[in-house]
């Protein structure tokens, strides 16, 4: 770990969150400018992770119990999102009131990345679902240990007039490393135990390698505030009536977020039972339809991002990006063809960059308590955590309900534009 550095070499202030005019006296820093370069390495490091552990858990699930896998894949699945949303919150309250001559950051990034390694090698020495499920939850808590603080750095340490930038960045490395990832995953299908100690080895370098680029300040002369269960449950509750844009943004993502999962978690099966391809066909397309999503994606978060920072407006570039996402779903609805499907993935992912670049970067002005960064930015992130435990099962209710998948498409475009929707009443530009 280096040395703290002076004031003149760092780019973060303490924890709190500052106005637009002390985050950084420089904007054009080259402290500032290093972070912006390395925020796409750092944010994909959890998302890779997740990727991993989710391409990985599904192939060992189905060694350990071929006839029960669908229902313990599932378990799996929901204990990691229960522990993960109990996770970044609890994290964020922590890292709030860390104080160290690395700063609040800092150690609860490096000590969640060296968590959520072992967790990735413990996984694949798993002999039993059982194993796999303590080794799967122990790394995602470690990732989302690291992921938690690192959220908080946009509202920490860079000025408001450039965070639609560096919001695209961070997804950019976000989605990348959502996308590569069951690609690692399936050269290492044969291989799964060399395939966890190879990302975790990878992710906890780049872990390292951000922190040691982009040094947190000294904040042992900062005031710390109440630590206790108390303090803890009280700051799980943000009132709706005092802080409502707040309140609008967590709807709005959770919404969207849940619209979108509704339809990935049964893509395989949709293309299946929906459109009507072989298993075969269904199993080769599915990584065309990710590859296919990348352009569209790379060009809408390379434009949304800066473009709101240029207008010095967030609200109508989420609203376009929401209601691209519910236009997407409609696709399958008019051509429930394989050009179709490709056709919905394409202005999906085009409508997700476009919200994801600029969507984070609304929701730090948002942020109801100056002194509680990370914690808000936790809470705010159980919106996308949440949708991972109930639009499975939401989606499985109405294909049973309906008899089929032509139901799906029309609920998930109604929830979408719901979504795009609820960032109307938010006051914040």
């Amino acid at each position: 770990m280096t040395s703290p550095p002076s004031a003149a070499e760092s780019t973060s202030p303490t924890t709190a969150t500052p106005s637009p005019h002390t985050v950084e006296e420089e904007p054009k820093s080259p402290g500032l400018r290093r972070l912006f370069a390395t925020v796409p390495l750092a944010s994909a490091v959890p998302q890779f992770s997740y990727g991993i552990v989710g391409y990985f858990a599904a192939l060992q699930v189905q060694g350990f119990d071929p006839l029960n896998k669908v229902e313990k894949l599932a378990m799996v699945h929901v204990a990691i999102a229960a522990a993960s949303m109990v996770a970044q919150p609890l994290i964020g309250l922590l890292s709030d009131r860390t104080r160290t001559r690395w700063g609040a950051r800092t150690p609860w990034m490096m000590v969640g990345a060296l968590v959520g390694c072992v967790g990735l090698v413990a996984a694949g020495s798993s002999g039993s679902v059982a194993m796999l499920l303590v080794a799967a939850i122990t790394s995602h808590v470690g990732f989302n240990a690291f992921q938690g603080p690192l959220t908080a750095i946009q509202p920490d340490r860079v000025p408001v007039d450039r965070r639609g930038r560096y919001s695209a960045l961070a997804g950019l490395g976000t989605i990348t490393a959502g996308i590569l990832a069951p690609a690692f995953g399936a050269s290492f299908a044969t291989r799964i135990p060399l395939g966890y100690v190879v990302a975790a080895t990878a992710l906890l370098v780049i872990a390292v390698a951000f922190l040691v680029l982009n040094p947190d300040r000294d904040n042992r002369g900062v005031s710390r505030p109440e630590l206790s269960i108390g303090s803890f449950l009280r700051s799980l509750w943000i009132n709706p009536v005092q802080h409502p844009d707040f309140s609008w943004v967590f709807l709005g993502r959770f919404l969207i977020c849940g619209g979108y999962y509704m339809v990935l978690t049964y893509q395989l099966y949709i293309l299946e039972d929906y459109i009507g391809l072989s298993v075969h066909d269904a199993t080769h397309l599915a990584p065309v339809l990710s590859v296919s999503s990348l352009p569209g994606f790379l060009l809408a978060i390379s434009i949304s991002g800066p473009l709101s920072d240029r207008i010095g407006r967030r609200k109508p570039i989420v609203l376009v990006g929401g209601l691209i996402i519910a236009g997407s779903a409609l696709i399958p609805v008019i051509s429930p063809t394989r050009g179709g499907m490709i056709c919905s993935i394409v202005v999906l992912t085009i409508g997700f960059g476009t919200f994801l670049a600029v969507d984070q970067a609304l929701v730090t002005q948002v942020l109801p308590r100056e002194d509680s960064a990370a914690t808000d930015l936790g809470i705010l992130n159980i919106a996308a955590t949440l949708p991972n435990v109930i639009a499975p099962m939401t989606a499985a209710a109405i294909v049973t309900a309906f008899g089929g998948y032509g139901a799906l498409y029309p609920i998930v475009a109604a929830i979408a534009a719901l979504g795009a929707l609820a960032i109307l009443p938010v006051k914040t530009r």
